[in-house]
This record gives structure tokens, C-alpha cells and sequence, in this order.
């Protein structure tokens, strides 16, 4: 892979951006309000599956949760800016983030969870990744960690105050590999939160063979082919690098890359199967009471 310094200048074929995918407002849980981008039948989005944003000052907009409900045949992580939610699940496992932190849950063969927030006031500002996982581990065991901000690792990317805060996976930052303290994350999944100050322009080496993405969350992104704003995503084509450009203010984004996964989705509410008998079969196991047998 050619090494790329995250001041602009490369010798990598650069990625070009594609596709810009919007997002939309949207309501999950117990009515929780929530900004989304989905992409379940989008080989591009591939191995990612959708991303929800809470961002609210208003309490109402998010304080009744996401009480007990199931998954199977997923990964989710859970990155939060400012407020506090408690993850609980049937397995037993309990813990909270933070500004800063994140949690990841392996749903496997299946796992019955809820995320609430741990305070009513201050405002609550955060995402949630959906990752899909290969038909050979959909059904495998679920587990479960938190990462405390302490444990994300941040960089510098240039001498303006532009970094970068890695949460998951693999990177290549100013020639050297590092990596974020999730490595679990199914299909090579890599998160990282970038913070480019106004003017900013950094270059990042990314492998060819994933699928990468960039997520909006404050400020606007110079693609080349036009500024994309906030509550959007940018897919990028093919190359082993990738140039990001904040305008004239400060951007806020999530980049993502993975592999991408070739094969059949099928989707119904919080299960992702590869046909639709196994969605009826998950349905069937959760009426049961047998999902996480």
C-alpha cells in the first residue's frame, strides 16, 4: 500500500466520490428521534448496514430508550459525543459510555438487549452502526464490550488541530499502522471519528479491497464534485486513498471501511438473515422464547 501523509500529498490512486446517500429524520425504540442513513440492499454500504444519529437538547426526544428488544445476525457499535446511555442484555452483561466512548454488541445466533439513557438533562448527541456479519457467523455467540473514551486513541492529522480518534479496526496514519481498540468488528469493520478544522485537507491511505464511507456530522464535506452538509453520506470508488476537504468551517465526520460482503440480505425489523425463511425463522424463535437458546 503507498504510504499517504495526511497533509494532501500522495502517490495513491485517490478514491472519487460517487454517490451521496441522505439522510432522513426517523423514530426507533420507544419513539426516540433519530436521523438515518440506510444502505441494507446497497453492495457500496456493504459490510455496513445502516447509521442512526441522536442528536437533541430536548429530553422528550430521546429519554424513553430502546427498551428489551432482540437482534440476530448483526453487529452494532455505538459511538457517543455527549450524554450517557447503559447497555443491559440478557447474558447479563451491563455498562455505560459516555462523551468520548463506545460500546459493541455481536448479536450472532441472538441476543435481547436495551440501551437506555442514563440522564435526563445536557442533551444527548451519538450514533449507531448496524454491521453486517458473514452467513457463516450469523449464528454464532453474541457477545458484548464497552470502550471508556480513555481507550479511543487520537492523533493529530495536522498542525491546525485537525485529528483523528480511532475506535475500531485498522488505519494508516502519517505512514505508520495503528489500530483502534475494537478489533472484534465482523467483515475487517474500521471506525474512525475525524475532526478537520475550516480549510483542512488530509489524505489517508485505505484499502483497496473495502468498501468506504463517510458520514457527516458537522459542517460540510468538499468532495471535489460539490459540498455535501451535514446528516449525509458520502460513498467513494475505487483506489487506495482517500482525500477529505472541510470548507470554510470545521467538519465533524465518521469514516468507515470494510469488506464488502457478497451475499443476499433479507431484513425484517432488528433481524438481518441472508433469506427470508430465516427471518421467519427468527421471528419464530423470539415468539418461542428460544432466540438466544
Amino acid at each position: 500500500m503507498s504510504k499517504v501523509t495526511s497533509n494532501g500529498a500522495n502517490s495513491a490512486s485517490i478514491r472519487p466520490a460517487t454517490r451521496v446517500v441522505a439522510g432522513h429524520p426517523s423514530a426507533d425504540g420507544a419513539g426516540v428521534k433519530i436521523h438515518r442513513v440506510a444502505g441494507f440492499q446497497s453492495p457500496d454500504f456493504s459490510p455496513f448496514l445502516m447509521i442512526d444519529e441522536i442528536r437533541s437538547e430536548n429530553p422528550d426526544d430521546y429519554i424513553a430508550g430502546f427498551p428489551p428488544h432482540p437482534h440476530r445476525g448483526i453487529e452494532t457499535l455505538t459511538y457517543m459525543l455527549s450524554g450517557e446511555f447503559e447497555h443491559q442484555d440478557h447474558l447479563g452483561n451491563r455498562g455505560a459510555i459516555n462523551q468520548g466512548g463506545a460500546q459493541w454488541m455481536r448479536a450472532g445466533r441472538g441476543i435481547i438487549h436495551s440501551e437506555m439513557p442514563s440522564q435526563g438533562e445536557g442533551g444527548m448527541h451519538g450514533f449507531q452502526l448496524w454491521i453486517n456479519m458473514a452467513a457463516k457467523d450469523k449464528m454464532s455467540k453474541p457477545d458484548w464490550r464497552d470502550i471508556q473514551p480513555e481507550q479511543v486513541r487520537e492523533l493529530a492529522l495536522d498542525e491546525n488541530g485537525s485529528l483523528i480518534r480511532l475506535i475500531a479496526g485498522q488505519w494508516q496514519i502519517g505512514g505508520e499502522p495503528e489500530c483502534g481498540p475494537l478489533l472484534e468488528a465482523a467483515a475487517e469493520a474500521s471506525v474512525a471519528d475525524l475532526r478537520l478544522k475550516a480549510g483542512a485537507h488530509v489524505s489517508l491511505p485505505v484499502p483497496q479491497t473495502h468498501s468506504v464511507l463517510a458520514y457527516i456530522y458537522c459542517g460540510a464535506l468538499d468532495t471535489g464534485r460539490g459540498v455535501v452538509n451535514r446528516g449525509n453520506l458520502v460513498l467513494f470508488g475505487d483506489g487506495d486513498s482517500i482525500q477529505l476537504r472541510a470548507p470554510d468551517e470545521d467538519t465533524g465526520l465518521l469514516l468507515l471501511h470494510g469488506t464488502p460482503l457478497d451475499e443476499p440480505i433479507a431484513h425484517y425489523g432488528p433481524f438481518v438473515m441472508n433469506s427470508r425463511e430465516e427471518i421467519e425463522q427468527a421471528v419464530r424463535d423470539y415468539n418461542n422464547g428460544t432466540l438466544t437458546d
